[in-house]
């Protein structure tokens, strides 16, 4: 097997569905031979049934549709503190020093520990979801941001510089766009961070949302909405990542991968 050869796009979407097709093919396997007993692991067609009937009785789309949001706001506020003040850490080492403990501090605490914090400060609104989102991305998005800027060649900076080019000018033509493919791909990495980070908190503490049915359905034993929901997550997951794919190919087509 050659490393890193190429292979056609038809050939690598047809790969794709195969390792997805595998995973569809041993679970009909355990479950219809019943290898694994139904209530713990219910058949394709079982969840199939479970899903349209989430979607036609129980307004499954609405709990879609607010965990979107709420992923949307937190991962939109962390990226609006992370990304701007990664770039300054990256370049600047003042102020690398000044929040590098910091952030250290909060990237290892994992963001459960914020929920019973979180739900005295907000209550179990949006807010709380938020915060809890933004606490889980905006550190490590920060890091990311700050390696990928930092890993820029001097030589274009001092390049730069010799063409008597500005602060400003060095950070808007030079360290900005370099570093906005490894930032995309940043951004693509904690979105799907995010996710887990709303179906904990909505596990938790909450009254709507992907989490709040999972819960809902565990309480009541009904394993194949708690599978056809985390189905549901997965398919939106690859969307996203499908999305974010498109858009590196489509802002950043200079940039390799």
């Amino acid at each position: 097997m050659d490393i890193r050869k190429k292979i056609t796009k038809k050939s690598y979407i047809l790969k794709s569905f195969l390792g997805l097709f595998s995973v569809f093919i041993i679970w009909s396997f355990l479950s219809y031979a019943e290898i694994i007993k139904p209530f713990f692991l219910p058949s394709p067609t079982e969840v199939i049934g479970a899903t349209i009937q989430l979607f036609v009785e129980f307004g499954f789309l609405s709990d879609i549709l607010i965990s979107i949001y709420r992923i949307a706001v937190g991962f939109l506020l962390a990226i609006i503190i992370a990304v701007p003040l990664g770039i300054l850490v990256g370049t600047i080492k003042s102020i690398e020093a000044f929040f590098e403990p910091i952030v250290a501090f909060i990237r290892y605490i994992p963001p459960s520990a914020f929920v019973p914090l979180s739900i005295l400060w907000f209550g179990i609104g949006d807010l709380e979801k938020f915060f809890i989102i933004f606490i889980g991305v905006m550190p490590y998005m920060l890091i990311l941001t700050a390696d990928v800027v930092g890993n820029i060649k001097n030589e274009y900076i001092e390049v730069g510089r010799t063409f008597g080019a500005t602060t400003v000018q060095i950070y808007t033509k030079i360290i900005i766009p370099s570093s906005l493919p490894g930032i995309w791909d940043a951004m693509r990495l904690m979105l799907g961070a995010a996710w887990t980070f709303i179906v904990l908190v909505e596990i938790i503490a909450a009254t709507s949302g992907l989490g709040h049915v999972i819960v809902q359905s565990q309480r009541f034993l009904q394993t194949a909405n708690v599978i056809a929901v985390i189905i549901i997550i997965g398919f939106l997951g690859l969307i996203t990542d499908y999305l974010f794919k498109i858009g590196h190919k489509k802002f950043f087509p200079w940039s390799e991968k």
